[in-house]
């Protein structure tokens, strides 16, 4: 295409869509020699029953998934104890997400999250043409109630906030949350991607509160990221909102199968999420008799202020060069951070030693 005939294009485009780059061609995934700490997968493999279920959803390729993904969710809402119309079923919550910015948002509205917090809602935002608000945490990452309901925040639409927080792995009492969504009349979203690592969880709020939307997502405690399953609950009104958008058949057979799979064995990952806290623990520790300073983390992940002299950057770059990938954040406050995804003991033993071997030749 012609430069002349391109740009005749682009400028047809709505300004959020101009305003929209296109992706630059990153390079490949790496390959199995690399340690992948940097996206907080669960690296385990499926327990045998779930893999079959995946394995014996291949031989319905040709016919298209359940459409509105019915029996999906309610698998969700028998297993946990809500009716099926508070549930919807997506590839993950990222997909949910963007359906509630789709829903809830139109061009110059306000929606504000708190922060450091999931950077992907930020191009949600600025998709939809919408304000987008960051909103720090109190002391001790305590919620700052009274900022949201009064402050800049008063006006947004919905709010966002992920327990436990990803970057951070912080994790907020969930009788902070009832306070905030009892006192506030606009929708609270709360993403709850890594709460099964974690202590307690909102989601029987949904019952009384029906400005609660609840997310979650099988990607980080159930292995499946490559499968995409996430799901949504919250008030049937909210909920059918988001289904009446919904992509038509939007899930694919494997993960509809998987999903049901993982809702009726919860039970076998027991020794996985075991694993994941002691790992999580032990590498604590282990980096802060390295100078560390470890955030403690309701997560599947550590978030750690490396040692005085260096920033998060030149750490990714001096373990990718072991062939260890790490995440660091260009968010104020953590240019000194990098974020550790929990792995198996092998992945965490070769982080620790690759780390040690940096330390020392620092």
């Amino acid at each position: 295409m012609s430069d002349a005939k391109l740009q005749s294009v682009l400028s047809s485009l709505s300004q959020m869509a101009r305003q929209s780059d296109a992706l630059p061609s990153d390079r490949p995934a790496p390959d199995a020699s690399w340690v992948k700490l940097n996206t907080n997968e669960n690296p385990f493999p499926l327990p045998t029953m779930i893999m079959k279920s995946a394995i014996a959803a291949l031989e319905r390729q040709y016919l298209y998934p359940e459409e509105d993904n019915i029996s999906l969710r309610e698998a969700a809402a028998n297993a946990y104890g809500v009716s099926i119309d508070q549930v919807i079923a997506g590839n993950g919550s990222s997909e949910l997400l963007g359906l509630v910015y789709r829903a809830f948002l139109a061009a110059g509205d306000r929606v504000a999250m708190m922060s450091p917090g999931f950077s992907f809602n930020r191009k949600l935002a600025m998709l939809q043409g919408a304000q987008f608000l960051e909103i720090e945490f109190g002391e001790d990452h305590s919620l700052p109630i009274e900022q949201l309901l009064l402050g800049p925040a008063k006006d947004a639409k919905f709010i966002l906030l992920a327990n436990p927080n990803n970057p951070t792995g912080a994790f907020v009492p969930v009788a902070d949350i009832e306070r905030l969504v009892a006192k506030s009349d606009r929708l609270i979203v709360l993403d709850e991607a890594y709460v099964d690592f974690a202590p307690e969880n909102g989601l029987h709020l949904i019952n009384r509160y029906p400005n609660l939307l609840v997310l979650r997502t099988f990607s980080k405690s159930y292995a499946v990221a490559g499968i995409r399953v996430g799901f949504g609950f919250g008030h049937p009104e909210i909920i059918g909102r988001l289904r009446n958008i919904q992509n038509v058949f939007n899930m694919n057979v494997i993960g509809h199968a998987v999903g049901m799979s993982v809702l009726a064995h919860r039970a076998a990952y027991a020794d996985n999420h075991r694993h994941i806290r002691h790992q999580r623990q032990r590498v604590r520790l282990a980096l802060s008799q390295l100078g560390f300073s470890v955030m403690p983390s309701h997560a599947n992940f550590l978030l750690a202020r490396v040692p005085t002299g260096q920033d998060g950057s030149w750490w990714q770059s001096a373990l990718a060069r072991q062939k260890i990938l790490v995440a660091v954040f260009a968010d104020k406050g953590l240019e000194n951070c990098i974020r550790v995804s929990i792995g198996t003991k092998e992945q965490m033993d070769a982080f620790l030693s690759a780390t040690k071997d940096i330390n020392a030749n620092i």
